[in-house]
């Protein structure tokens, strides 16, 4: 008797648990949308590129594994290929589920690209794109030459991740890649076809809590920085 009265204290324990960490699905407005890469950079005629990674499907889970929760593993990205007159590509990654003062997060860009697909685990650094290829801003604002910085949601509602693809009928200078604001200026009228897979991203609910602004931990120690 007492056996089963404790099992089932403890499933009710793990449930409530379990609801304790559980997030809804994204808000209803997405509030970065009408600024982001896609709609700011349109397509010259509309064509447009699919994307997929091996990781997720649009819509669907980021895997903590691709996230600042875990080991913030590149999930892999692809994409069919841009139409005659494509030179390079270039990705911005965007988290639009921001507020109204802080609508769009920025996580992670790169350009110059000449191959259509980036290999799941790619190595931090310039060492892991293809030749040629550069990473721009990301997470912090300027050029960190970091590369991929994945999901660090808050709690609350999911938020949606957007890896945008651009096909471009150029080749971008390297100091196009100072800012996020000089990348999309370098950008305009030179996208031939773009798309995007989105995926989303949730509360690791086994992850430390993150490390301490300005302080020490495992962003003193060269971690990722907390993120969103």
């Amino acid at each position: 008797m007492r056996r089963s009265v404790l099992l089932t204290m403890g499933t009710a324990i793990l449930l409530a648990s379990t609801s304790a960490f559980a997030q809804g699905p994204p808000p209803e407005v997405e509030v970065g949308l009408p600024t982001s890469a896609l709609v700011t950079l349109p397509a010259k005629g509309g064509a447009k590129l699919t994307v997929t990674s091996p990781a997720f499907k649009h819509m669907g889970d980021i895997p903590f594994a691709n996230t600042q929760y875990q080991t913030n593993t590149f999930p892999g990205l692809e994409w069919t290929a841009g139409p005659a007159g494509t030179q390079t590509y270039a990705v911005i990654m965007q988290d639009l589920d921001g507020s109204a003062a802080r609508p769009i997060f920025l996580h992670w860009t790169a350009f110059n690209i000449k191959t259509t697909k980036l290999d799941a685990g790619m190595a931090p650094g310039a060492a892991g794109l293809p030749a040629g290829a550069i990473h721009g801003p990301g997470m912090g604002g300027g050029a960190t030459g970091r590369g991929y910085m994945g999901p660090r949601t808050p709690a609350g509602p999911k938020h949606r991740y957007h890896l945008q693809v651009f096909a471009l009928d150029t080749t971008l200078p390297a100091d196009a890649g100072a800012t996020i604001e000089s990348l999309s200026a370098a950008m305009k009228d030179h996208v031939l076809a773009s798309g995007e897979i989105i995926g989303l991203g949730s509360v690791d609910p086994n992850a430390p809590p993150p490390p301490a602004r300005g302080g020490g931990g495992a962003r003193g120690a060269g971690g990722p920085p907390p993120g969103r």
